[in-house]
């Protein structure tokens, strides 16, 4: 009868930690060096895994971290066939600290919450690309907290907070596709709203951008609000950039109380709170940046 006990609760936490999915994965630890050397260790390894370079993500304030921001050709692929809000998942992100410490965005998790009804179509190459981002970086403990695997493509964090595809992400409307990208571009290039370009994948003939966007404010951009968090804050560092991305003439920023929770899913309600104000200021930054006059929450 033990035995048989101990075999159940075997199998129930193996379908527990089955149904959950975390947002982060723990690779090799790397040697020690600078920061830019780690990173670019990283760069090569994942070349050679037929990963693409898109940008590096250094947030001032934080120096012993930054993110290494790579891109698919199988996956721009699927997101060219699938359209729409797929061009946000267009970054695949890895996270380096000074430490040597490295850890990467777990691909099922982030394009379950970003394709949602569409990720089936795209699943084959999030395979190939979970597949390659283990060997090339190590396939370790994964970390973040965990959501359930049906419930991210309806996420939210509680009840009265966005989903991905509330009214609240959505920062202006331009007269054209191509108006709306060089605004962001020429925005970005000028630091408007204290921000700056990562990196941009621009498909002209989908209409479709993203663009990832670090916001430099030191006393309301990204060094502000993740150090209120305390360790977990810079550990999560493989959540970020934050994308601003367009569809059509539309420009969009996913809302940060949908954003932020996504990236930290573990936060309690006392740490949230303790950084309310920033979903706020990350929507004025990114407002900027879009061109907009104005940006009304349909609260």
């Amino acid at each position: 009868m033990f035995l048989k006990f101990v075999a159940f609760l075997l199998c129930l936490n193996l379908s527990q930690s089955a149904w959950g999915l975390t947002p982060y994965v723990r690779g090799d630890r790397l040697g020690t060096g600078d920061l830019p050397t780690l990173m670019a260790q990283v760069e090569k390894k994942l070349a050679a895994e037929g990963f693409t370079l898109a940008g590096r993500y250094l947030p001032k304030g934080l120096p012993q971290h930054g993110t290494v921001v790579v891109t698919d050709p199988g996956l721009l692929q699927a997101i060219r066939s699938i359209g729409g809000s797929a061009v946000i998942a267009a970054g695949i992100r890895i996270g380096v600290q000074s430490d040597g410490s490295l850890s990467y965005m777990r691909p099922e998790y982030w394009y379950r919450a970003y394709l949602r009804g569409q990720y089936a179509q795209a699943e084959p190459a999030i395979r190939s690309i979970e597949t390659r981002l283990a060997k090339a970086l190590g396939g370790g403990t994964p970390f973040g907290g965990d959501i359930s695997a049906d419930a991210l493509p309806s996420y939210r964090y509680m009840a009265p907070m966005e989903r991905f595809d509330s009214v609240n992400s959505e920062l202006t409307t331009a007269s054209s596709f191509e108006a709306a990208v060089t605004t962001v571009r020429n925005n970005l290039a000028a630091h408007v709203g204290d921000t700056s370009k990562v990196y941009e994948v621009v498909m002209p003939d989908r209409n479709l951008a993203v663009f990832g966007v670090t916001m430099d404010s030191q006393t309301r951009g990204e060094r502000w609000w993740m150090t209120k968090l305390g360790t977990i804050g810079v550990e999560h560092i493989a959540g970020f950039p934050y994308e601003v991305f367009i569809v059509g003439n539309k420009i969009h920023a996913l809302y940060g109380r949908y954003r932020i929770a996504l990236a930290y899913p573990s936060l309690s309600l006392g740490e949230f709170m303790a950084i309310r104000y920033a979903p706020e200021e990350i929507l004025k930054a990114l407002g900027k940046v879009a061109g907009a006059t104005e940006v009304k929450l349909d609260n």
